[in-house]
């Protein structure tokens, strides 16, 4: 078994691969879960959703969220009737956060409610939130603190940010079921993920680092240069007092990172780390990474 450490769009990407390769039984994915958020009386747990969607074969891929040809239906009327959703949610992702949403104001724990939802979509692989408690990202901005949803999906990322805030009423700590699967595992897999927002609110559960330290880890950088490969890392390594690169993430890494992998067009030069082909544009160079990994994995 590996377990992979995903946020939503690079481990996702590289889940892709894998999945053509492995028995799906033998993955377990841990997800960030710092970026959920409550929406017209649902709950949203954005990065769940993609790698739940990926196994489930009806992901987006096209936007790396949502569910592939859902319609828009409620989301629209809700604008006629004047309620302003700054996340465009289709119909049928919807029903999945209305579910989980009333899951949890039943009682049920986060990853008891996520093995439900993988039941019902014939999920085989395992699909792990990070934490059953409550732990979100905020960004600091000169107007103060927002949630990192509306800095990323609302203000698309355009506010200047001078600070990333995690806030909780209680220290985050990994569920059991988090420490035995990478416990358990062959060797753990941290995609190119965000290092800041999707990977360090999984490290800083407690119980983590430690679990990895005793483990096999490989990670892939998110950067070429001093550009991440998607989305706002740059910014984000900027505010959390890091330099927005591959020494930088390897930083973050570096405690427990066994094998480091940067891309072969990286200009940064980390003494050790492996170089791959890491823009995963579509299936097949997924697939090579994927394959490149399970080498340093088994051997094979």
């Amino acid at each position: 078994m590996i377990t992979f450490l995903s946020g939503g769009t690079g481990t996702p990407k590289l889940l892709r691969g894998m999945r053509e390769l492995l028995d799906e039984r033998d993955i377990t994915v841990v997800v960030n879960t710092a970026e959920d958020t409550w929406l017209s009386g649902n709950h949203l747990s954005p990065d769940i959703d993609t790698v739940m969607y990926l196994f489930a074969g009806i992901l987006d891929t096209n936007r790396w969220w949502g569910i592939r040809n859902d319609s828009y239906i409620t989301h629209d009327l809700l604008a006629r009737l004047g309620i302003e959703e700054y996340i465009a949610v289709g119909d049928q992702d919807r029903a999945v956060h209305a579910a989980r949403g009333e899951m949890l104001r039943s009682g049920m724990r986060l990853t008891e409610i996520t093995r439900t939802l993988c039941h019902t979509l014939d999920i085989r692989a395992t699909v792990l939130p990070m934490t059953d408690s409550v732990v979100t990202t905020y960004v600091r901005t000169p107007r103060g603190e927002i949630h990192f949803q509306e800095y990323w999906v609302k203000h698309r990322g355009e506010v200047a940010i001078d600070g990333v805030v995690r806030r909780f009423e209680e220290p985050p700590a990994a569920t059991d079921e988090v420490i035995k699967a990478i416990e358990e595992s062959d060797a753990v897999v941290i995609g190119p993920s965000n290092p800041v927002t999707s990977i360090s609110p999984i490290l800083e559960c407690t119980g983590v680092r430690e679990a990895l330290r005793r483990q096999h880890v490989i990670a892939v950088s998110p950067f070429i240069g001093d550009a991440p490969i998607s989305g706002p890392a740059a910014a984000l390594m900027q505010a959390f007092g890091k330099e927005p690169s591959s020494a930088g993430t390897y930083g973050l890494y570096e405690d427990f990172v066994d094998v480091f992998i940067q891309d072969t067009r990286d200009p940064v030069e980390l003494e050790g780390a492996l170089r791959q082909d890491t823009l995963m544009v579509n299936r097949g160079k997924s697939l090579d990474l994927a394959k490149s990994i399970l080498t340093l994995v088994y051997g094979c």
